[in-house]
């Protein structure tokens, strides 16, 4: 009887192994599958899809890693939101970079800086009269709105002989240095005249 107790008992053990074993398999899609869906997200979005974000996978964790460089914030946090909408609490890891697209001095044209000057009016910006000025103007102005610590803000950029001027209220003073950074590390400009101020509590 004991013999054929344990023997049962041990049969049962193996059943139950062996029942158990598909489930700690990975059901349903791959990795390239996954990675699949993830891509058909993004291209469904031109401007995300033109940036050729790289997808990895790994379905049985449900994760997913995104990599490559886009030329804005907005185009980063929009691959981000677009991946994780591809699967149900999908872990998505954001490896973007952002980036902006520079006009080479030489490729910039007069076109291009009527349109920089225009746009400044609106925004209560000044550029001065030269190509150069607009050039300036254009490339900080693309660095501030890819930047995640300034891209929220509005920050005031005039540019005269090359000289930058920030001016207006930024909601912290993490904003406010990496501004005048941004535009000290803008090749071409000689001075940055830091006029922002700070919000109470930023």
């Amino acid at each position: 009887m004991r013999i054929a107790t344990v023997i049962s008992i041990v049969g049962i053990l193996l059943l139950a192994g062996c029942s158990t074993e598909p489930a700690t398999k990975a059901v349903g899609r791959t990795n390239a599958d996954l990675e699949q869906s993830i891509k058909a997200k993004l291209d469904s979005d031109p401007p995300v899809q033109a940036a050729n974000i790289s997808v990895t996978a790994n379905a049985a964790a449900n994760e997913a890693t995104l990599s490559g460089t886009v030329s804005s914030e907005g185009l980063r946090l929009r691959a981000v939101e677009l991946a994780k909408s591809s699967q149900p609490n999908l872990v998505v890891t954001d490896k973007i970079e952002v980036k902006p697209q520079e006009v080479a001095r030489n490729e910039y044209t007069d076109d291009m800086a009527r349109a920089a000057r225009e746009k400044a009016r609106e925004l209560g910006n000044q550029i001065g009269n030269s190509l150069d000025d607009a050039w300036l103007y254009s490339k900080i102005m693309a660095r501030l709105a890819s930047d995640p610590d300034t891209s929220a803000v509005k920050v005031n950029v005039d540019v005269k002989n090359k000289m930058v001027t920030l001016r207006g209220n930024v909601d912290s003073a993490k904003a406010k240095t990496q501004a005048e950074r941004l535009a000290k590390d803008t090749d071409g400009v000689t001075v940055v005249r830091d006029e922002l101020t700070v919000a109470s509590g930023g």
